[in-house]
């Protein structure tokens, strides 16, 4: 299925969202711990990112939402490794999102969750933390993108892929 192509999502808006793989100097990753605001026992973890706003193109968008999550403002953004449709239930609507994956860089690890959530983040983010490949690898708790582990090795690995990887469509 060709990017951008919705049909196989079920009906509704196509949300464009940019997404974080952010990598401190010692090549661990940082990710946000979820649940769902009307259930806290369902949890998952998830890279920073969120919706493109008006006027704004996803590179804009991810280093926006990476400050508003996180508090890290110094990273260098570099390329849209992966690009995948996804589309599941959340907070009482089935979202469906066209997301793109963007590499970034940090030396600064002092992430707190930021103080710039919007209402329904602060009702479903319950922290975050650094990860190891090794520890996304061993974890037996859901993450977001589901392969995550191992496209974070094989970018470890082998480095940015010469152009966007197209992830299968995730429905839940």
């Amino acid at each position: 299925m060709p990017v951008g192509d919705g049909s196989a999502l079920p009906p509704g808006e196509l949300r464009r969202v940019a997404r974080v793989v952010l990598l401190d100097p010692d090549d661990r990753i940082l990710l946000l711990h979820g649940y769902e605001p009307d259930d806290p026992s369902q949890t998952w973890w998830f890279t920073p990112g969120g919706g493109v706003e008006d006027g704004e193109t996803r590179e804009q968008a991810a280093l926006r939402e990476l400050a508003e999550e996180t508090g890290i403002t110094q990273v260098e953004l570099g390329p849209v490794l992966w690009r995948r449709m996804c589309s599941f239930p959340f907070a009482g609507r089935r979202w469906n999102q066209d997301e793109w994956y963007y590499l970034a860089r940090t030396r600064h690890t002092a992430a707190v969750l930021g103080d710039r959530l919007t209402e329904l983040e602060s009702r479903s983010v319950a922290g975050l933390r650094w990860w190891t490949s090794a520890e996304l690898s061993a974890a037996r708790e859901t993450v977001y993108p589901t392969r995550l582990a191992g496209l974070l090795r094989t970018l470890l690995d082998e480095g940015p892929p010469p152009a966007p990887v197209v992830l299968s469509p995730e429905i839940v």
